[in-house]
C-alpha cells in the first residue's frame, strides 16, 4: 500500500527522511517557503514497505493508503 504523507501535520523534523533504508530516492525535505520544510515521497515505487516512517513520525503525518 502507498504510504502518504498529510502536509498539514507534517511539521518538517526530516526524522522520516533519517530513518528511511532507502532515502533520498523515496522521502526529501522540501522548502516550501521560507524556512517552512515538509517531507514529501517522491518516488512511491521504490518504498520498501518497512514502516520506519511510520513508527518515527512525531506528528503523526504518514500513514498507509488502503
Amino acid at each position: 500500500m502507498p504510504t502518504k504523507i498529510d502536509a498539514k501535520k507534517c511539521n518538517g523534523c526530516g526524522e522520516c527522511v533519517e530513518v528511511c533504508p532507502v532515502s533520498p530516492v523515496v522521502y526529501k525535505l522540501v522548502t516550501i517557503r521560507k524556512n517552512v520544510k515538509k517531507a514529501v515521497i517522491q518516488n512511491p515505487e521504490y518504498c520498501i514497505d518497512c514502516g520506519a516512517c511510520l513508527n518515527i513520525c512525531p506528528a503523526d503525518a504518514i500513514k498507509k493508503e488502503e
